[in-house]
């Protein structure tokens, strides 16, 4: 007599297939979320939290002319659109008073960049402290946030705002005229986070 697998045992194997496979999903979901978070804390929302307490410090705006890293002559309040990647005069005045500059996975540009996997896209993405235009609140101060894989910018909007809305709140996207693009079409995007 020749033995073989039952119906019940054959769906039975395959349940277990199945709930192995969505758990090991899951755990990618978790582990891209954990590093989401990381990046979101240790860099994004530190470069915020550092200009503050540049500000706290000194009563200067940081990037706002030569005296606090900016380009300018002198200051009007205003940051003057200085890229992060690009300079170490802003990271030298942080530094000059004891503060530490955000950290970055790309140690050449002494916190200015960060490589950045999203689910469509891996990108170097560069911040600015840049007085920049809004469609919904006119110009103020923000950290501008180029290149960012837009399923990461997603999920900072929520992280920070609470809420996935791109034209309003405290992190939105840039220009803030439109909603967040499909991330699997429009794999980056540009942001900003008002100070």
């Amino acid at each position: 007599m020749r033995k073989g697998f039952t119906l019940i045992e054959l769906s039975i194997v395959l349940i277990i297939i199945g709930i192995i496979i969505g758990g090991v999903m899951k755990g990618k979901d978790l582990i891209n979320s954990a590093e989401q978070k990381k990046i979101y804390n240790t860099w994004i929302k530190q470069w915020v939290v550092t200009a503050n307490a540049y500000q706290d410090r000194t009563g200067g705006v940081l990037g706002d002319g030569t005296v606090n890293g900016g380009t300018a002559t002198t200051e009007n309040g205003q940051m003057d659109n200085v890229n992060l990647a690009t300079t170490t005069s802003v990271q030298d005045k942080l530094r000059a008073i004891g503060l530490d500059v955000p950290i970055s996975n790309i140690t050449s540009t002494d916190g200015g960049s960060y490589t950045i996997k999203g689910k469509y896209t891996t990108r170097t993405v560069t911040v600015y402290l840049y007085w920049l235009g809004s469609t919904v609140d006119g110009a103020k101060n923000r950290l501008y946030i180029t290149g960012i894989p837009t399923d990461v910018a997603i999920a900072f909007d929520k992280m920070t705002d609470g809420k996935v809305d791109a034209q309003s709140g405290t992190f939105r996207r840039y220009q803030d005229n439109a909603a967040w693009p499909d991330a699997q079409t429009t794999t980056t995007v540009n942001a900003s986070y008002e100070f």
